[in-house]
């Protein structure tokens, strides 16, 4: 029987990315306890990065949604994974830290980020419902708009 996240997913016609490999000397997931962290996930699709450049300059912010919105597809993953495949045994989203670059005039990192956080409530239902933090930096890795991480409480 699928779970509620997994028949949401079907629902909204999502099918989750591969988990993608750490790349340097990192893991993507930890659990201690309860509580899973997920390391910071960038805006991918079929393994390339997408959605390059910074908000207030080459990037709009419908784009820097869609960027927040893979992101949390990839966190998603990554906890999927990390729960042997059960994204059912996602109890809660507790918090998500967000990293979006920008201009320095660029305020609108909070906007940018809803993509990410209506994502996980679409999926998650109540339990996406998560504290966050929205940062403007200068720069991503691989010049992506968007960095994402997250904890997650697990069964």
């Amino acid at each position: 029987m699928a779970t509620a996240p997994e028949t949401r997913l079907q629902q909204l016609g999502i099918t989750l990315p591969v988990p993608a490999a750490a790349v340097a000397n990192y893991v993507p997931t930890v659990q201690t306890g309860s509580l899973l962290f997920v390391s910071g996930q960038l805006p991918m699709e079929d393994g390339k990065p997408v959605v390059l450049g910074r908000l207030g300059d080459t990037v709009s912010l419908e784009d820097g949604v869609r960027a927040a919105r893979l992101c949390a597809l990839n966190l998603l993953a990554q906890a999927r994974a990390a729960c042997r495949g059960d994204l059912g045994r996602v109890r809660r989203l507790v918090r998500m830290t967000a990293y979006v670059a920008g201009t320095p005039d660029f305020v609108d990192q909070p906007k940018v980020v809803n993509g990410a956080s209506d994502l996980m409530v679409q999926v998650l239902g109540e339990a996406g419902r998560h504290a966050r933090v929205a940062v403007g930096v200068a720069s991503l890795p691989l010049n992506v708009a968007v960095e994402i991480e997250a904890v997650f409480e697990v069964a």
